[in-house]
């Protein structure tokens, strides 16, 4: 352990060692560096290091506090599972890569400048994307790009709102911000960007299942919890955030009920519970702020195991559709296991973490007589039931036989399953252990009558819905189809007008450039006219001649300049 080390470099510096190695030996180091970077943050402690100015700058590499410690944490176990996960891979660049990545992002959790913040910021936009082009298709290239696009410019507006936010307050610390004009207002929306915000969400549906398959379980973990913790540091409270987390809670539950491709869906459910998280942010309670964080603990590990299980079978099957699968619980059932308990936490059954994450923040808008957005939540939790807890297991392992049979998920796929399984029914049975990790003092108890049974009824409910609208054959069909989100407005009628503006400067350009050819042209024929051979301002002149017109210049200039001392200044 080094005194005041950043935890996050320990991932960063060792991914050195991945072309350097391979085999159990490549093994070995993948699997002891998230738990080096553990250990490192736990034997700090709290506190903070690493001071030093930079152009006039104090920077602080790291600061570990109870909200950085919980991040922290969760970070370094999903390293871990992810490189579990990926024991089977080869692919050196996917080692590589996936190593710099988290380790930015555990990086950036723990810098206690915004300068820091955005260089970790801006690493982990260009790490992750080469886990999209790892699967090496068109459709992973372009949905690279279209990503790196998105993530860059979330480092640009940061970087301009931290310059500006610089020069109203004379400070670059990472600490409380506020929305309080227009350079909190440009960190805001690179935070958003990130946090995958109601029309800026699309980079996620659209970039996650073109990943490889542990590169989507990967990307789950970090990118958008990442984007919660700065909001979580800079805007706890911040009024606005609670209709904008309102509104992600509810929108992707509709996407993900048509959508066919089961990792899409993913996609969208975690866009669901992002909202919840920015809700408790907006809410800014000591409450809402700790279910924020036990959300985010509780969400990492139950969405990896569901992003993991679809991996397994994308992996065994070749294709992650709804449409195209069916009675796989016959030969991966160890899979359809785990699959379950992911879905049952993230519907938020008691005895599971979500249920006893996910009602802190609700709790907290309860408490503050936020009716409306208690609603909301209400009715977005049956929603994650529909889509996450039952279709997702539904259509993958039940539902009809697809004829599909194959092996069951590699030992090390079942084993990081297992990690995530363990976790999220660990913190349902023991919640304490978890809320010990609270930024602030835990006060509330989740198993009391009045919550469980109502949570009961809700999720019961939602099944029963569900089992009614397949009866009767109105729940929507799993279809090969596309669904239009807000990117079609980007992808079609903004692309139009962006090439029609680059066909009006070219039109422009070219009509400048035709003047100014004519004036040229005009100006060298001009020339040629008046002094070529034998014209007039070619010709010789007698000196006394040429004499005669310098006197005569001279003497106007004396005379006028004359005249114009003579006259008295004006009053």
């Amino acid at each position: 352990m080094i005194e005041g080390l950043n935890p996050g470099f320990i991932l960063i510096f060792g991914a050195v060692l991945i072309p350097l190695t391979s085999g159990i030996i490549r093994s070995a180091v993948t699997l002891i560096l998230p738990l080096l970077a553990l250990a490192q943050l736990y034997w700090l402690g709290l506190g903070s290091w690493g001071h030093f100015d930079f152009l006039g700058l104090t920077i602080e590499m790291t600061r570990v506090d109870p909200l950085a410690r919980i991040f922290g944490t969760i970070f370094c176990i999903a390293s871990f599972m992810g490189m579990v996960y990926s024991l089977h891979v080869k692919d050196t660049m996917q080692h590589f890569v996936a190593l710099i990545y988290m380790g930015s992002a555990i990086g950036a959790v723990f810098a206690g400048d915004m300068i820091t913040l955005f260089v970790f910021w801006e690493l982990t936009a260009i790490s992750s994307v080469f886990l999209i082009w790892a699967s090496r298709t068109e459709r992973a290239y372009k949905a690279g790009m279209r990503y790196l696009i998105m993530q860059v410019s979330s480092g640009v507006i940061l970087l301009g709102g931290i310059i500006l936010y610089y020069q109203d307050t004379g400070s670059i610390a990472f600490t409380y911000i506020g929305l309080t004009g227009l350079a909190s207002g440009l960190i805001l929306v690179a935070f958003g960007i990130k946090a995958a915000f109601p029309f800026l969400h699309n980079w996620m549906q659209d970039a996650y299942p073109e990943a490889t398959v542990t590169g989507t379980v990967i990307l789950s973990a970090f990118t958008t919890k990442l984007a919660i913790y700065a909001l979580a540091r800079a805007f706890p409270g911040t009024d606005i955030l609670i209709p904008i987390g309102g509104v992600m809670t509810i929108f992707p539950i509709f996407y993900a009920v048509l959508e066919n491709d089961l990792r899409r869906v993913l996609a969208y459910s975690l866009n669901n519970q992002l909202g919840f998280m920015v809700v408790g942010i907006g809410i800014g309670t000591e409450l809402s702020i700790n279910g924020t964080a036990a959300h985010a603990f509780a969400h990492i590990m139950y969405k990896s195991l569901l992003f993991m299980c679809m991996g397994a079978v994308l992996f065994r099957t070749g294709t992650a559709k709804a449409s195209e699968l069916g009675g796989l619980y016959k030969s991966m059932p160890v899979t359809m296991v785990f699959c379950i308990i992911g879905a049952i936490s993230i519907a938020g059954f008691p005895l599971t973490g979500g249920f006893v994450s996910k009602a802190m923040i609700q709790s907290a808008a309860g408490n503050a007589d936020m009716v409306v957005i208690w609603l909301v939540m209400l009715f977005a939790s049956a929603g994650v039931m529909d889509h996450s807890g039952i279709k997702v297991p539904f259509f993958t392992f039940f539902a009809h036989d697809s004829g599909i049979r194959v092996k069951e998920a590699p030992l090390n796929m079942l084993l990081a399953m297992g990690i995530a399984a363990f976790f999220c029914i660990g913190i349902g049975v023991y919640p304490d252990a978890l809320y010990a990790l609270l930024p602030y003092e835990p006060t509330y108890h989740p198993y009391t009558a009045s919550h469980v049974i109502t949570s009961l009824q809700l999720l019961l409910f939602a099944v029963l819905a569900f089992t009614l609208l397949m009866r009767y054959k109105i729940y929507p069909p799993e279809l090969r189809s596309t669904n239009l989100d807000f990117d079609w407005f980007y992808r079609v009628p903004l692309k139009w007008l962006a090439l029609a503006i680059g066909r009006l400067i070219v039109i422009v350009w070219t009509w400048i450039i035709g003047i100014a050819n004519d004036v040229v042209r005009k100006i060298i024929t001009t020339t040629a006219d008046t002094h070529g051979d034998g014209k007039v301002m070619a010709r010789t002149t007698a000196s006394g001649t040429a004499v005669m017109i310098v006197v005569a210049i001279l003497g106007f200039v004396m005379v006028f300049f004359y005249r114009y001392a003579q006259q008295p200044p004006a009053s």
